[in-house]
């Protein structure tokens, strides 16, 4: 992804999706074989439409720490999403500038948990007496993005990732990946015919061996049928947990989404179409589905 400037939330971005990329083989699969097809000359080319990142909601954590980062450096608030069965609540985030992506924060209402599963987490988090942001030179761009990959409680045993896994995959995968990039999206729209439709954009996908999220099926789409969206199925990692014991888990994943132009300015041509001319914003429904893509069922299907 090209910025236009070199800002510290630019710095930050571009070392976040370093480290996603190389632990995502599927990014730089999709990559080599969008210039192999011509659709594009290079990742620069690629627009991020958002990314987006799963947090506990427990003391000193959760999203009123998480979005100190993204706030500090321009990025607005925006609307509020909640996922009743999947315990989850979550906003997004507006940048300041067209050239940054949008942020996408979740997190889990660790309190609507069993007591067991509660337990679990606050004993890897009740450690946390300060919220770490607070600690952060937000200006410090290597200092922020160290932040991301450095582990605030310790490993967790693999029993408690299985017992997690049983009642929250998503609270498992966050104990284990903690703040890892969970994934970031190729603003298909923005692409040449005809991959600027996710319908073929898909058919691309699958013809190079990526497997799909089809939860709600591939596409899901908004109510009002102006943003689609779809998913890989996420990455296996090796995962080494405490006492040295390893299984093979659901690392994180790529999103692709259509923003389709508002109904008033359908006169424009695609050359004359900004992102304010767009669908913005998300939408309940289908990103309860795309959540699915780090999911038992699609993993193993």
């Amino acid at each position: 992804m090209k910025f236009r400037s070199k800002t510290t939330m630019t710095q930050i971005l571009d070392a976040l999706f370093n480290i996603y990329s190389k632990r995502v083989p599927d990014v730089s699969k999709i990559t080599k074989a969008m210039v192999e097809e011509g659709i594009v000359n290079s990742q620069n080319e690629i627009i991020n439409d958002h990314i987006a990142f799963r947090t506990l909601g427990v003391s000193n954590l959760g999203i009123t720490s998480f979005e100190k980062i993204f706030l500090a450096h321009g990025y607005t608030r925006m609307d509020f999403y909640h996922f009743e069965a999947k315990k989850l609540d979550a906003f997004w985030y507006s940048p300041p500038t067209e050239d940054l992506p949008r942020i996408f924060i979740s997190e889990l209402k660790v309190n609507n948990l069993s007591l067991d599963a509660q337990n679990i987490i606050r004993s890897h988090t009740n450690s946390i007496k300060n919220d770490p942001v607070d600690e952060l030179d937000l200006e410090d761009s290597k200092e922020v993005a160290n932040y991301f990959q450095t582990p605030l409680w310790d490993l967790p045993k693999l029993e408690e990732y299985e017992l997690l896994l049983k009642e929250s995959e998503y609270a498992a995968w966050v104990i284990y990946n903690r703040y890892y990039l969970n994934h970031y999206t190729i603003s298909v729209h923005d692409l040449p015919d005809p991959y600027d439709k996710l319908k073929s954009f898909n058919i691309f996908l699958k013809g190079i061996g990526i497997k799909l999220n089809t939860s709600g099926g591939e596409i899901k789409t908004s109510k009002d049928g102006l943003l689609r969206q779809s998913s890989s199925v996420a990455n296996i990692v090796e995962a080494e947990f405490h006492s040295k014991k390893t299984k093979n888990i659901a690392g994180s994943y790529v999103e692709f989404a259509e923003r389709s132009p508002l109904p008033q300015y359908l006169h424009l041509k695609k050359t004359e179409l900004e992102r304010k001319h767009r669908r913005e914003g998300f939408e309940t429904a289908n990103a309860d589905r795309i959540f699915e893509s780090t999911f038992t069922a699609q993993i193993k299907k």
